[in-house]
This record gives C-alpha cells, sequence and structure tokens, in this order.
C-alpha cells in the first residue's frame, strides 16, 4: 500500500480528495516504524562520532518529526470537518500509537542526555532559536517524565495513552449530542421575531432531509438567533434546554454523556501531576506559560472580577429592569439573550441583524485581506488549483512582493459532519529542511458561520466578522514566522497565554472606520456602512461589557480552579464548583439543569486545561499592543492601519513565534511590560 497511500512522502500539500479512510492506520504504522528507526540511527551515529551538532542530532529528528505531522494533519483536520463513523475509527485507532510514540521519544534517557550535551555545548554555535528550541525540549522531556523510575514511567505512559482517548471521546459525545437534537416547525407563527435568514437557513435545513418546516440544530448558526430573536418564549425555552444539557445526563438522550469522563481525565490529571512531582494539575500547567505561578493567575482573575463584577450586577438589574416592563417579572436564562437585544434596540437603534446586509462573507474576507496586507506588507492569492475536503474550502497563496512566503486553507461554513466553534490549526510548519531550503508554512482557518442559502450570498454578523479576525490572526502567527527551526516557528513554542496575543489584536480593525470601510459592502447597493450605524455600533460596543467579562472569568476561575483545587472530584463534586464560582462572579440566572462543564471541550477535549484564562491574560496584551495603533492615530494623526506599527508589531511578535520569551517580546514592540488598563478602557469599565 506504500506506492498508492497518499498519507506517505506528502511533499507538497495533502492531496484531501485522495485520502480514504483505510490508508490512516497503515501509513501511521509505518511512519512510526520508520521514525523509531531514525531516531535509534541518530543517536547511534551521534554519540559513536562523539560528534554532537544540530546537523547530525536535531536535523534528522526535524525531518522524520516533520514528515509524521504532515501525514497526520490532514487526518486530524478531516476528523474535524468531515467527521464520517469509518474515519472516527480510524482516527481513533491511531490515538494510542501516537502517544505510546511520543512518550517512547520523551522519556528516552538518551536522547535526554544527547539534547542536553548539545545544548551545553559552546562549540556547537547555536542561534537564539536553537538554543530556545532544546531549551523547550530539555523542560518537556522533564515534563514527560524521562527523570522518573521505570514503574512511574510505566504508568505515565498509561495516563498519556488515556487522556487522549478520553479527550478524543469527549469530542465525539459533544459533536453527536449536537447533531442528534433537532425540533422543526411547522407553523410559521412560531417563528415570530426570527430574522428571514434564520428563516431561509432553517426551511433550507428541513429541504435537504426532505421535511416542510423550518427545521432548527442546535449548531450556532441556528441556535443563536432563536436565543436572541424568538418572541415565543417556549420555543426559546426547549432550544436553550437542549444545548446547555447537550452530552450530560440532563439531556433527552443521555447516551452521550461526558460526566465519567470528565471525572477520568480529571483524576488521571492530577495523577499525572503527582507523579512530576507538582502540587496539582494547574502548577503543572503554568511550567508552560507566562504566568509564573497559580497564584499569580488567580489574583489575576480575581483582580478582574473585582473590578468588572459591579458594572456587571449594575447593567443585569437594567435589564431586569427592562424586562419587568415588558411583562416578564423572572427573567430566566432563556431570556437574557432575547430582551439584551431588544433593550440594545431601544437604547441604540441597531441589531446585530441589522448590520448583517453590509457584511457579505465575501467583502469581509476580502476586507481581511487588505487589512492584514496594508499593515504586513502581504497579499493574499486564492489558487483554484489546489484540492480540499469540501468545495466551501478554498486554497490560499500569502505572497510578499510577488513571492510566496505561506499558505492557508478557508473553510467557513457550518455543515453536517463538522464540528463546532472556529478554530486555526497547522497544516505545516515553516523550518529549514536538511537540503538547507526553507519550506513554506501552511495553516487550516475553520469558522461555522451561515452558508449561503440560494442566490443569496452568506451574510455575517458583525460578531462573525470578529471571529474570522480573530482565527486569522491565529493563522498570521503561524505564516508570518521567520523563525526556521520547526519547534519554535510559527505558533510553535508560543507560551499558551501568549498565544491569543494575535488573533484578540486582530479583532481590533472590526471596530475601526478605516477597516470597516474596506470590509463593508451593503448586499443590494454595495455602499459601505453608512456613519450613522458605524456611531451607533461605537456607542453600543460596550453594551453589557461587564457582563460579557464575568462570564468569561467565569469559565476561566472554574476551569483554574477545577485543576487546582479538586483532586480527583466526581460530578457533583465538579457541579459544586461551578456554582460556588457562579455565586462569586456570575450575575446572570443559571438553570439547575445546565451542564455547561459537560461541553467545555476547550478544556476537556482541547489544550485550555488550567489554561482558559489566557484569552482574558492575553487580552490584556492585545488591547495594549493595539494602543500603539490608537495613539499614533490620536496624537499623530497616522492612519490606524500605520504600516510602520504594522511591521513593527510583525517583526518583534508575529515574525519571532516561539523563538524567544514571549514577554521580552512584548516589550520589544511597546517598550514597556504590559498593564491592564488599555484592556478596562476598550471594555468601558
Amino acid at each position: 500500500m506504500t506506492a498508492s497511500n497518499p498519507l506517505l512522502n506528502i511533499t507538497d500539500l495533502p492531496a484531501f480528495d485522495k485520502i480514504q479512510p483505510e490508508h490512516i492506520v497503515p501509513a501511521l504504522d509505518q511512519l512510526l516504524d520508520e521514525n523509531k528507526a531514525t531516531v535509534e540511527a541518530t543517536l547511534k551515529a551521534a554519540l559513536a562520532n562523539n560528534n554532537l551538532t544540530w546537523s547530525s542530532l536535531i536535523t534528522p529528528l526535524e525531518e522524520a518529526g516533520d514528515r509524521l505531522a504532515r501525514s497526520w494533519s490532514p487526518v486530524s483536520h478531516l476528523n474535524s470537518v468531515k467527521n464520517s463513523p469509518e474515519l472516527r475509527e480510524a482516527y481513533q485507532a491511531c490515538l494510542p500509537k501516537l502517544s505510546e510514540y511520543a512518550t517512547w521519544f520523551n522519556q528516552n534517557p538518551e536522547l535526554f542526555k544527547a539534547y542536553q550535551a548539545l545544548a551545553n555545548n559552546p562549540e556547537a554555535n547555536l542561534n537564539s532559536a536553537q538554543k530556545k528550541m532544546l531549551d523547550n525540549a530539555l523542560r518537556d522531556f522533564r515534563l514527560s517524565g524521562v527523570d522518573l523510575p521505570e514503574a512511574k514511567k510505566q504508568r505515565f505512559a498509561q495516563i498519556q495513552q488515556r487522556l487522549s482517548e478520553l479527550s478524543n471521546q469527549f469530542s465525539n459525545n459533544l459533536l453527536d449530542a449536537t447533531q442528534a437534537w433537532t425540533k422543526l416547525v411547522t407553523d410559521e407563527n412560531q417563528l415570530a421575531g426570527l430574522p428571514e435568514s434564520a428563516k431561509e437557513s432553517a426551511a433550507a435545513a428541513a429541504k435537504e432531509k426532505d421535511l416542510t418546516g423550518w427545521l432548527f440544530t442546535l449548531d450556532f448558526p441556528s441556535f443563536q438567533p432563536v436565543m436572541t430573536y424568538a418572541d415565543n418564549r417556549e420555543l426559546r425555552q426547549e432550544v436553550y434546554t437542549a444545548f446547555v444539557t447537550r452530552a450530560s445526563d440532563q439531556a433527552e438522550n443521555t447516551s452521550f454523556d461526558n460526566a465519567p469522563l470528565m471525572e477520568e481525565i480529571l483524576a488521571l490529571k492530577e495523577e499525572k501531576a503527582q507523579l512530576l512531582g507538582f502540587a496539582s494539575y494547574a502548577h503543572l500547567s503554568v511550567e508552560k506559560k507566562m504566568a509564573r505561578s497559580p497564584e499569580e493567575v488567580m489574583d489575576f482573575l480575581n483582580n478582574l472580577a473585582s473590578k468588572a463584577h459591579p458594572q456587571a450586577k449594575k447593567e443585569f438589574t437594567e435589564l431586569a429592569n427592562f424586562a419587568q416592563q415588558q411583562g416578564v417579572n423572572n427573567l430566566e436564562p432563556w431570556d437574557v439573550g432575547y430582551y439584551s437585544e431588544k433593550l440594545r434596540l431601544e437604547r441604540y437603534a441597531l441589531s446585530q441583524e441589522e448590520l448583517r446586509p453590509w457584511f457579505p462573507a465575501n467583502k469581509v474576507t476580502q476586507g481581511l485581506f487588505k487589512v492584514a496586507g496594508q499593515l504586513f506588507d502581504v497579499e493574499f492569492k486564492q489558487d483554484p488549483q489546489v484540492s480540499s475536503w469540501h468545495t466551501d474550502a478554498h486554497y490560499y497563496q500569502v505572497l510578499r512582493k510577488g513571492e510566496q512566503i505561506a499558505g492557508f486553507y478557508l473553510d467557513l461554513y457550518a455543515r453536517e459532519g463538522k464540528r463546532g466553534g472556529a478554530w486555526m490549526d497547522v497544516c505545516r510548519d515553516r523550518r529549514r529542511t536538511a537540503q538547507n531550503a526553507i519550506q513554506l508554512p501552511v495553516a487550516y482557518l475553520t469558522c461555522n458561520f451561515t452558508p449561503p442559502v440560494g442566490e443569496q450570498p452568506s451574510l455575517l454578523t458583525h460578531n462573525e466578522v470578529t471571529t474570522l479576525f480573530h482565527e486569522f490572526g491565529h493563522g498570521l502567527h503561524h505564516m508570518l514566522t521567520q523563525v526556521e527551526v520547526a519547534d519554535v516557528s510559527g505558533i510553535n513554542g508560543v507560551a499558551w497565554d501568549a498565544v491569543e496575543l494575535p488573533s484578540q489584536f486582530m479583532e481590533n480593525f472590526c471596530w475601526e472606520r478605516e477597516g470597516l470601510d474596506l470590509m463593508t459592502a451593503h448586499v443590494e447597493t454595495g455602499e459601505t456602512l453608512p456613519q450613522a450605524m458605524f456611531d451607533k455600533m461605537l456607542a453600543a460596543k460596550n453594551f453589557q461589557s461587564a457582563m460579557q467579562m464575568v462570564r468569561q472569568l467565569e469559565f476561566s476561575l472554574f476551569d483554574f480552579r477545577l485543576h487546582l483545587e479538586l483532586k480527583q472530584p466526581k460530578a457533583a463534586e465538579i457541579q459544586a464548583l461551578l456554582d460556588q464560582v457562579r455565586q462569586a462572579v456570575s450575575v446572570v440566572p443559571t438553570s439547575s439543569f445546565n451542564r455547561f462543564q459537560n461541553g467545555f471541550a476547550h478544556i476537556f477535549a482541547g489544550g485550555y486545561a488550567a489554561g482558559y484564562y489566557s484569552y482574558k491574560w492575553a487580552e490584556v496584551l492585545s488591547a495594549d499592543a493595539f494602543s500603539a495603533f490608537e495613539e499614533a492615530s490620536n496624537v499623530k494623526g497616522k492612519s490606524i492601519l500605520d504600516s510602520e506599527i504594522g511591521l513593527s508589531f510583525c517583526t518583534n511578535i508575529l515574525e519571532k513565534g516561539g523563538s524567544q520569551d514571549a514577554m521580552q517580546l512584548f516589550i520589544d514592540f511597546r517598550g514597556r511590560e504590559p498593564n491592564i488598563d488599555a484592556l478596562l478602557k476598550h471594555s468601558g469599565i
């Protein structure tokens, strides 16, 4: 199967149109065997010649690692965007193999010693990126239990393997629970208040399933309009209940309950931390972050909460009073989005739906490219020759002065078999190859917006526009890197609590007149966003911003305390901690059946365990970084898309990837350490 397997020897981009589930396991088995042989041969040769240099030790290992990563990346991506029973089975069969290989590599004492010797060799002439990569690698060897006695090493390996299986199962349960629920409405009167765009999408969804009426799902583009606009309170309650009980014991279908998985994941993470000598998993987590200790994280979150909570309380009281005037004395969770939108409309005469016609997806994408192009001296060109996994997914080249420096796939719309949310992932890393050539970086950028219906293009809300800019910021961090060592190029090796800096930074341009002029064109008239609407948008920008902030702090505090305080919690204790956090910081009522934690994929199926605070931490960095552009614009009268500051941000932060300490890179750009004031000002707090 070697010659015909499209997952072997990927010299360029993955052949998505040729990859089949039956290719996956054989390709991985072969690559893992070859990689093990390469590691052993490299070690043997380097130690025999007593010749530990970068090119004798690291280069061959990096080549092998890259080959494996480039084969696995399309498989992992397809599992997220084109999930099928066959693909899922093959993917799951590979997880233990990958985990076993990673543990074998990271617990290899000879390899550890060789890395150590190279790092300590003054004659190796290492550059700063190479030194940083070795520092990180030595830390990761230790965090993988290289120093542990044999029995503990084996236990560590079992934990790692089981955790990879559990997080994948958590993700599958959530996807299955989301897709298992639908609601068919046959009486249009029940849909009063819903915008036409939402009704058209629901009608198209019903038609696709040969049903008559309007079909609603728990995918965000379907769920969100119901919660925001449906006058029918019973419908809102029904959809809300289905959403917040997904993958739990409270759902209509309890077969996807994630509670047992959460219990096991937390127990294993705690055991892993104990094996490595850490007081808790939170202590282990901050080892790779900008924050220096769990205390610093807790102080940071509690400080923000103390500043935001009084205003959040005031905002919620205003909302409750407003709902009371509309005849609702008891504001339930399924009423909050609906009456918030009504209050926003009354106060600012502007809704997200009203903005949609000005944001056709294609125009927004072109505007995004222009904003990034002006800031960072790049341009973007679609390449229709490159195959992808779906007709909605397109490949683009990133060019600088006419020369390609990177590439990315863009997949914007929600569909069946695609997991919810928006994310950026790595297809290929930038690095210098053994042949002394530069391998260009490639990224995946994925969203779940409402697809076009018939002749009507996809029209985005302003919130969706900021989501697209956010993910593109991650993409730029990966694609504009100039680092030539894979493990610290692009987003690799970046402290997890700094990784959101470029993404949140890019969101700011969605609120600037200059940026909006490039990305808005009314779907019928082609006019840019009128000034009157822009003024309303700005006025409404910080509407309920403190409520939004305490919601994020609720998630962050829950996550961090869960991994700091609870050792082997049962589902009831997890719930009790969440209730306690809500009691302290939340202002919005919660239903007793709400099982938010059962769908909290960021921490149970993603990389954010004891790290969800990173969003807020990086928001401080991004607000402060953007204030450099505001100062230049307000004081010096420069464009907010000033290319001089843009290129400084690119040179000091985007191009450096993980090759230097994140705080140092921020100081190099801003001339000082970050402070919290810009974030509070941007949030109107």
